[in-house]
């Protein structure tokens, strides 16, 4: 049995007395649902666990019929405290109101039963709680699995989880490329795009969408402007729909396209983005090769590197309140740079194959920041800080 790092703020969260709607936020296949009944299995607390999968979207009723046997449960127990879990709660129309009023009514009523809430689509939990639930939730984020995780889980190697990513389900198949790109396109891509974005926003180019998110994700760790991605999709559309669409596959960490990092906010918001996925296996599985010749290459494989970097990033970045930009002024670059409020942190990703540039002593230079150094040869070795607390940058 693996128990995720956040397993203990869980099982923390759920013993408190009640104050808030606990909700546990992440991207599909992270084990959210497994965490849950890990806690479940573990506390002294009577419970009910359900899941929206398969009730008819339209079934409104569901929620309040399920809150209603946890109060029965309760009055028929004489139990002090309950414990209701509600998964896949973003199925139902009209959740985040039905959920509204039936925790007021509790708190009205002094009844004590305590509420988690889980979801597959982060899109629809954040619309519901931000328009109804205001003031009466906390999130608890769930990131991809990390390198510790997967080498303490599924024997990873550095390599490994660089190539292949940090998704759990498919990490039994890596031996198996071909099954595993598979695994990744029809389990995760396909349903996090058809029912996390499609079935939640108002998509009017379906097919441009899914052309967006496989060309941002082959060109994971590259610059690429709107304009020239333009010219590379089939499907018509213009610059202002691709960003679109990318913000919401950035909300729903997927992919998300890096700006510039400048003090000017219009020089920031009209940069090139770069391009860079949440999980290092959403490259992997749209760049044509195997991990044994990508790893003969040292030029692919300073590309892959990279982008593993930059998912490491972005996938920690709410969780710990920064923002992620790139930094590049003629022939100097910094790959990543990291601001929390007026805290500056200067990265640069070398592998044996990617000369060093004078990009992050220019930067250092001009901005000052809190902290610069490299990742990788010569600097702090990938496995270090793909273990490291990013907390501590700041």
């Amino acid at each position: 049995m693996i128990f995720r790092k956040v397993y203990k703020k869980i099982k923390r969260r759920v013993l408190e007395p009640r104050a808030f709607l606990q909700v546990i936020l992440g991207p599909r296949q992270v084990g959210k649902t497994t965490a849950i009944k890990q806690v479940l299995a573990e506390v002294d607390l009577p419970n009910l666990m359900v899941s929206a999968d398969g009730i008819p979207s339209a079934n409104s009723s569901w929620i309040s019929e399920q809150w209603e046997t946890a109060r029965t449960r309760v009055a028929l127990s004489g139990s002090r405290e309950f414990l209701l879990v509600l998964d896949e709660i973003q199925k139902i129309n009209n959740w985040s109101e039905i959920v509204k009023k039936e925790w007021d009514s509790d708190t009205a009523n002094g009844i004590n039963i305590k509420v988690v809430l889980l979801g597959s689509s982060r899109l629809l939990l954040m619309n519901g709680l931000t328009e109804s639930l205001a003031g009466r939730f906390e999130l608890i984020r769930m990131g991809h699995w990390n390198l510790d995780e997967m080498q303490s889980a599924f024997d990873f190697s550095l390599n490994d989880y660089i190539y292949f990513g940090g998704y759990p389900g498919a990490a039994r198949l890596k031996n198996q490329e071909s099954r595993w790109r598979r695994y990744i396109l029809d389990s995760i891509v396909e349903p996090a795009i058809s029912k996390d974005v499609l079935q939640t926003s108002n998509i009017y180019k379906p097919a441009l969408l899914k052309q967006v998110f496989e060309l941002g994700s082959y060109y994971s760790g590259k610059l690429l402007s709107l304009t020239k991605m333009l010219g590379q999709l089939q499907d018509a559309g213009n610059v202002t729909t691709i960003a679109n669409y990318m913000q919401i596959l950035s909300e729903c960490n997927l992919l998300c396209g890096l700006q510039k990092f400048a003090r000017d906010a219009s020089r920031k918001y009209n940069s090139i983005p770069k391009y860079q996925v949440y999980n290092s296996a959403l490259h992997t599985a749209y760049t044509e090769g195997t991990f044994k010749r990508t790893l003969e290459d040292p030029k692919k494989w300073g590309t892959f590197v990279e982008s593993a970097v930059g998912a490491n990033l972005v996938s920690n970045a709410d969780q710990f309140r920064y923002k992620v930009y790139y930094w590049r002024e003629h022939d100097m670059e910094v790959d990543f740079i990291l601001v929390r409020g007026e805290s500056v942190v200067a990265i640069e990703v070398k592998s044996g194959a990617r000369a060093t540039n004078s990009g992050l002593s220019r930067f250092a230079t001009d901005f000052t920041p809190r902290r610069s150094f490299i990742v990788g040869s010569g600097g702090i070795p990938l496995e270090e800080f793909f273990k490291a607390d990013l907390s501590q940058l700041f």
